[in-house]
């Protein structure tokens, strides 16, 4: 899947693509990832689907925002969404989300889940335009801090339009 908005591509991530992804992730995230995972979710889980948001920076084009889902059945679940500091705010986190539940909805998903910290704030509005609604809380969820994840989701992925922060969809 490829789609070009606002000098960036959504493409699907490659290994190439790990220390980059890696660098935002600890960038974004108190618990990230270990280089392992991601190893996993390329190469071995079959439900595995990664995406990179690529814009030329410094001399080349490199990801800049990444996002995963795990397709189980007719439900995606987004597993994990960041963005570098120095591209937030411009969109590009709605246009992976997009991407995303697009993606999904091609996959025959019809609803899509994810755990969010509860005061993520940015996070937590970003996916209520875009339906998703908190349906439980998940005590003690996040390791690094005990603080509780939100449970959130969306229905209806296939007769959805979804809002597109930054571009024309």
């Amino acid at each position: 899947m490829n789609a070009r908005i606002d000098e960036a591509v959504i493409r699907a991530m490659t290994l190439e693509d790990l220390p980059a992804v890696m660098d935002i992730d600890r960038l974004s995230f108190a618990l990230p990832w270990p280089e392992r995972s991601y190893r996993y979710e390329l190469l071995e889980n079959s439900a595995s689907h990664m995406l990179v948001a690529a814009r030329p920076v410094s001399g080349g084009i490199r990801p800049v925002g990444f996002v995963g889902f795990w397709q189980i059945v007719d439900e995606a679940h987004i597993s994990t969404l960041a963005v570098h500091p120095d591209h937030r705010r411009t969109g590009l986190g709605a246009e992976l989300l997009t991407a995303a539940l697009d993606l999904a909805s091609q996959m025959g998903s019809d609803m899509a889940t994810l755990e969010v910290r509860v005061s993520n704030e940015a996070a937590v509005n970003l996916y209520h335009k875009f339906g998703f609604r908190i349906v439980g809380r998940r005590p003690r969820y996040y390791h690094d801090n005990d603080e509780d994840a939100l449970l959130m989701t969306v229905r209806d992925l296939r007769r959805r339009r979804f809002p597109v922060e930054g571009g024309a969809r």
